[in-house]
């Protein structure tokens, strides 16, 4: 049997922008990525915490360092920047795996810098 697992996340980021215009998904810093383990073209949870909406896209790697946090396509019409958002990743493990996870957790400021890492059970 394989479990469905809280793997990492990206909590309280800001969203910087919206385009519509665009096939879908959810920009987001290379930085943020790499410390979250997550990355581009994985499904993502996205929880905005300003209006309830949840969210399932994918992710595209923005630049590094830009700090970017942007909703695309349809899921644009989910959010506004300025909006509180927690990104989350799932993986499916097997039971002595999944009892030894510890899942990462990011931290971010207001401009969406890392300001601590920790893995939990």
């Amino acid at each position: 049997m394989l479990r469905h697992m809280f793997k990492s996340k990206i909590h309280r980021a800001t969203l910087t922008d919206t385009k519509l215009d665009y096939e879908g998904s959810i920009s987001v810093d290379k930085d943020l990525l790499d410390a979250a383990d997550m990355l581009p073209g994985e499904e993502v949870h996205v929880l905005n915490v300003n209006n309830g909406v949840r969210l399932v896209t994918y992710i595209i790697e923005a630049p590094a360092g830009s700090g970017t946090m942007m909703l695309n396509g349809p899921a644009a019409r989910l959010g506004y920047p300025g909006d509180i958002v927690v990104l989350i990743t799932y993986a499916s493990m097997d039971e002595e795996e999944a009892r030894r996870h510890k899942p990462t957790v990011v931290h971010v400021n207001e401009k969406n810098q890392i300001v601590r890492k920790s893995t939990s059970n």
